[in-house]
């Protein structure tokens, strides 16, 4: 499947450190984000040590036999136990975690997401966007259980808090779905300083300006820190079987 894609990520209007990290496979075939948290050094480690551990553990296995689902779920779980190892050799770190999203393109016309924590895969089609993956946050199960509505659960004072992210021993699951891709969709993975940010409405409204992909993450990044850039902003583009 061809794909045209590009990256870009700031540290934001307040924050010191950029503690948000993203890999981009230099052929097309897997994009990761990841937004650390646990102090200056333990999230900028904890993001660092997820996406590169995601890259080494695909790259390594890509030619096995395992089923991309699985693949893409022993890469996450390898990526927790790093961390969780680093943790164990720096205890100063012991607090660090980070979040996860990734979208893997092996099988032919199969792409599959992985995801853990807030960071987001949206999709873009016929002017329309949708959010792919599934926040692991206590507002995300509230809203589910229709104890919040989502217009609170923007607002809420708990709404960072995750049910879900790497860098711990009793991590339970990892998100893994099929996600449905046709030619002229573009895909979107972010961290949580976009979207804290901006609406999916003004998300919409840059995607469907049908500029290159560089300029968009570009474009997206510096509206984001127009509204207050209060954390740290990461944004992959990826535009599906298309010239931009």
């Amino acid at each position: 499947m061809k794909c045209h894609y590009a990256g870009w990520t700031d540290t934001g209007k307040v924050r010191a450190v950029n503690q948000d990290a993203y890999y981009i496979d230099p052929q097309g075939r897997f994009f990761i984000v990841a937004d650390g948290m646990g102090g200056h050094a333990g999230g900028q480690e904890a993001s660092q040590i997820a996406t590169q551990t995601i890259q080494t553990y695909l790259d390594t296995h890509w030619q096995s036999d395992s089923a991309s689902p699985e693949l893409l779920n022993n890469a996450f779980l390898a990526a927790n136990d790093a961390i969780v190892q680093d943790q164990q050799d720096h205890p100063e770190r012991a607090d660090m975690g980070t979040t996860a999203v990734a979208i893997l393109f092996r099988d032919a016309d199969q792409p599959w997401c992985g995801n853990i924590g807030d960071s987001r895969l949206y999709r873009m089609r016929d002017q329309v966007l949708e959010q792919i993956s599934h926040d692991q946050t206590w507002v995300a199960q509230a809203v589910a259980n229709q104890l919040l509505t989502p217009e609170d659960a923007r607002i809420h004072p708990w709404r960072h808090i995750l049910s879900q992210c790497l860098g711990r021993a009793d991590l339970i699951d990892i998100e893994i779905i099929p996600v449905d891709v046709q030619p002229g969709d573009y895909l979107l993975l972010c961290s949580d300083g976009l979207t804290e940010e901006l609406s999916d409405e003004q998300i919409a409204a840059s995607l469907q300006s049908l500029k290159e992909c560089e300029t968009t993450t570009k474009e997206l990044v510096e509206a984001a820190k127009a509204e207050g850039g209060r954390d740290n902003i990461t944004v992959v583009v990826v535009a599906v079987d298309s010239d931009r």
